[in-house]
């Protein structure tokens, strides 16, 4: 039993797409050429390049198993799939927008019969008539921010991360229509009606869910001694409590401690180990934590 992953063929979620996979042990073997399939160092899973608008509606008709695509995507095709995973990456907002010199300033200040442009005619049409605003939708493939000093609209609806490119493109946000970021998703049918598939899904998931908890987390490793082990275990924030084992060496009062903390801890807690007595102090990346 095998299953296909849909990964972004371009864009900006493309790499890190790749990059997550080749964490979790999937490493693709004809990803610099980006032909539509490429098979992955496990032969039960392969990936298949696509438009990362098209991914959806590939996992909900079964064309792949899995796949990896934004939720705003999902929602404007209103694709049925399973959502298994926030990857963690790829944040941004669908808002609404008008000129910066516009009269439009709130939701409340948008009338019925106004016109609007956008990639996300579906977004933006259900979130307008959920307010009452029955709204002209102009759909747009790209350059939406000039559609209001062109003459094609009054207002836009378009992602943003930061707001930078809204500003400088003189327009300011008006409303929130939806978060989103980057989700691993699977087909309905297969994932609960197929077990075979359902565990190999479940295999992917695990070992993506073990990347992301293991991206902002270090390992402390340490020699102490054993008269100031207390101290050092009071100073150590960790998972389930730091791991103390014996040290084969001719120095019998010192023993090695290791613990999982938050990469943030990393610089403060160092300094204070070191003073407690610690030596010999390795600061590891973690690959996965499953």
């Amino acid at each position: 039993m095998k299953i296909k992953i849909a990964i972004p063929s371009k864009g900006r979620i493309s790499d890190p797409a790749v990059a997550i996979l080749e964490k979790a042990g999937l490493g693709l073997k004809d990803a610099s050429n980006r032909k539509l399939f490429s098979n992955t160092h496990n032969s039960d899973i392969s990936v298949m390049f696509a438009r990362a608008a098209d991914i959806p509606e590939f996992v909900a008709d079964g064309i792949v198993d899995m796949g990896i695509t934004g939720l705003d995507l999902i929602k404007e095709s209103n694709s049925d799939v399973e959502i298994l995973t926030d990857l963690k990456f790829g944040q941004t907002s669908l808002v609404l927008a008008s000129p910066e010199d516009s009269d439009i300033n709130y939701l409340d200040d948008i009338k019925s019969e106004i016109v609007v442009a956008t990639e996300f005619p579906n977004l933006t049409n259900s979130y307008l008539k959920s307010h009452g605003i029955n709204a002209k939708i102009v759909e747009l493939t790209g350059s939406t921010e000039i559609a209001p000093f062109i003459g094609i609209a009054d207002i836009i609806a378009d992602l943003t991360s930061t707001g930078t490119t809204l500003k400088m493109n003189h327009l300011k946000i008006i409303d929130n229509i939806l978060d989103s970021s980057i989700k691993l998703i699977a087909n309905k049918n297969e994932y609960f009606n197929n077990n075979e598939k359902k565990n190999l899904i479940d295999t992917v998931n695990i070992s993506i869910n073990g990347v992301i908890e293991a991206e902002r987390k270090k390992l402390l490793m340490m020699n102490v001694s054993k008269d100031n082990l207390q101290i050092i275990k009071d100073l150590m924030p960790s998972m389930t409590g730091p791991t103390v084992s014996e040290v084969l060496s001719d120095r019998e009062d010192t023993v090695a401690v290791q613990a999982v903390v938050d990469e943030e801890e990393v610089f403060d807690l160092v300094n204070k180990l070191k003073n407690s007595g610690a030596r010999d102090i390795l600061v590891v990346p973690i690959e996965r934590i499953i």
